[in-house]
């Protein structure tokens, strides 16, 4: 029940964030990329999301001692769903919603000339994109992503298959 629950409301998001890019004046550098959730347990969430709901696994990326630690699946060919298991700070919610941006730097100037406080950029040693994070006046957090030619989600996005 909580796995739809989860579904229900990623979709609501994403179709709601979508339509509020399409109304901005930076629309021509944004999209969503993905919607982040923290779950009890990863391998249980992964069946339910690629068996019952249909996404298929994009990546994994592993702890040292090899323990999976999050996974991105693909609902879309543009659009993934990050899972993780839950820790002290996040349990069984909704952690953060990707936005992917065409140039970092760019992205980065835009929103600090606007107002916002956002990270200075960083490349992920998980997904291999560049990454920086803006929390808005609730706490939410927006994780901006530059997708390179050997990030993760740019290879699951290029091998996509209708």
């Amino acid at each position: 029940m909580k796995g739809i629950y989860f579904f229900i409301v990623g979709v609501i998001f994403t179709l709601t964030l979508q339509f509020s890019i399409a109304q901005t004046d930076n629309s021509s550098f944004v999209q969503l990329n993905h919607i982040g959730i923290s779950v009890p347990d990863i391998d249980e969430a992964v069946d339910y999301y690629t068996e019952v709901i249909g996404f298929k696994e994009a990546f994994r990326s592993r702890t040292d001692s090899g323990e999976t630690w999050l996974v991105y699946l693909q609902m879309s060919k543009n659009t993934f769903l990050e899972i993780q298991a839950n820790n002290e700070n996040q349990f069984n919610e909704v952690t953060h919603f990707g936005v992917q941006v065409d140039n970092m730097e760019q992205a980065i100037s835009y929103y600090r000339n606007r107002g916002a406080e956002v990270e200075d950029s960083r490349k992920s040693g998980n997904s291999r994109a560049i990454l920086s994070n803006t929390l808005d006046n609730n706490g939410i957090r927006m994780e901006l992503v530059e997708l390179t030619p050997d990030s993760l989600p740019f290879i699951a996005i290029e091998s996509w298959v209708e």
